[in-house]
């Protein structure tokens, strides 16, 4: 096949809806370019809007910022155990070794392709049986798909374990109607420039503990204890949005909904114009409690039916066709930096490592691109070379 040459598509790219411009102007023309500002509280009180169910939020400077901070206003310390999806990416485990913390890992269920409750539950009771109960669980929304919150949730309580949220791709997601991002005690976000909503960089820390929300802006200032001088009786850091960066999240705001809108239609219409090739299937709402965001589109490739494996289709669509896609996660419990964290699971997520990709998602794909997508796919998957 002879190189196609076009315009690249990405997997992900930020779509700017056009009032981010204004915001950013009124900070500068107020000289409120700095970690506090307007922005910054009306980008917070649109996303507890947004939100609803009473949840308050807390703007920083990033989604791993704010799963560092989630970890540190739920008191973990140096030597605890935390419980985490291993199918995810690595910031969702990197912040439990920040704190000198021990991960746990723990595997995932092939409907949601989140954490298995089975698994979660093996693992506590194996970790209780050694003398360690795990003083926090993180459950992933991946790929904006919800996890099987409501029996995590309840294993988790069963064992009065505290429960994070990443929401980090699952902004605009629902549970039982109930917004992804207000479940357990803390939930985080992220504003990275390839999610739903972007800020640049940006993140936020969710919950409906008002306290938690406090803390969370004295850590993010650099604890800076409340006197008439510089006095700090803990480790800050910073980690505050920008009033800039938080202009741009403002201006996404206002076309959050528009962005839910095209993934799933982008989604909807990979479904339908490649469900029907044998051996494709989709990362799929397991039934109506679910609605995913789809933040990206992910599909499973069967390897007795076609011959392609994803990492010949990525890497052919990025050099003839010009179009990005991307492997699915390689399980933490598989990485080098994790490879003594003990791990419970049956084999599910190593499964979808190898048989997975991601198309392209960005909510700016014109119907064109979305074409070239799908012709380029059909082109690989057909072809003997």
């Amino acid at each position: 096949m002879d190189k196609i040459v076009n315009k690249r598509i990405y997997l992900s790219p930020p779509h700017l809806g056009g009032k981010e411009s204004i915001y950013i102007q009124e900070a500068l023309d107020s000289n409120w370019i700095a970690p506090v500002g307007e922005n910054v509280d009306r980008f917070q009180a649109d996303l507890e809007a947004f939100l609803g169910d009473g949840v308050r939020v807390a703007a920083l400077s990033s989604g791993t910022a704010a799963l560092h901070l989630a970890l540190v206003v739920l008191g973990i310390k140096a030597g605890d155990e935390v419980l985490c999806q291993s199918f995810t990416f690595s910031a969702s485990v990197n912040p439990i070794l920040y704190l000198q913390a021990f991960p746990v890992l723990i595997g995932s269920e092939p409907e949601t392709w989140n954490m298995c409750p089975v698994e979660l539950e093996r693992a506590i009771k194996d970790r209780i049986g050694k003398g360690k109960l795990p003083k926090a669980v993180i459950l992933v929304d991946l790929y904006g798909m919800p996890c099987k919150m409501d029996e995590l949730l309840a294993v988790a309580a069963r064992y009065n374990i505290p429960v994070i949220e990443d929401a980090a791709e699952s902004l605009g997601s629902e549970f039982n109607g109930k917004h992804c991002g207000t479940f357990g005690e803390v939930a985080i976000l992220s504003f990275n420039g390839n999610k739903i909503i972007t800020c640049s960089s940006g993140g936020a820390i969710v919950s409906h503990n008002r306290e938690y929300i406090e803390q969370t802006g004295f850590y993010a200032g650099q604890a800076k204890d409340p006197a008439p001088f510089y006095k700090h009786s803990k480790v800050g850091y910073n980690y505050q949005l920008s009033n800039i960066l938080a202009g741009i999240g403002r201006g996404q705001m206002s076309v959050l909904n528009e962005h839910i809108a095209a993934k799933r239609e982008i989604n909807a219409f990979y479904r339908s114009e490649l469900s029907a090739i044998d051996g494709i299937s989709f990362h799929t709402e397991p039934d109506s409690r679910y609605f995913s965001n789809y933040w990206l589109s992910a599909m499973l490739l069967d390897h007795t039916k076609i011959k392609k494996t994803p990492l010949q289709i990525c890497e052919t669509m990025s050099s003839l066709y010009n179009i990005e896609c991307r492997l699915l996660w390689n399980p933490m419990h598989l990485q080098p930096v994790f490879k003594d964290v003990p791990y419970y699971g049956t084999g599910v997520s190593e499964r979808l490592f190898t048989s997975g990709l991601c198309l392209p998602s960005g909510s700016n794909l014109s119907r064109e691109d979305l074409h070239r997508v799908v012709t380029a796919l059909k082109k690989i998957i057909a072809s003997k070379s």
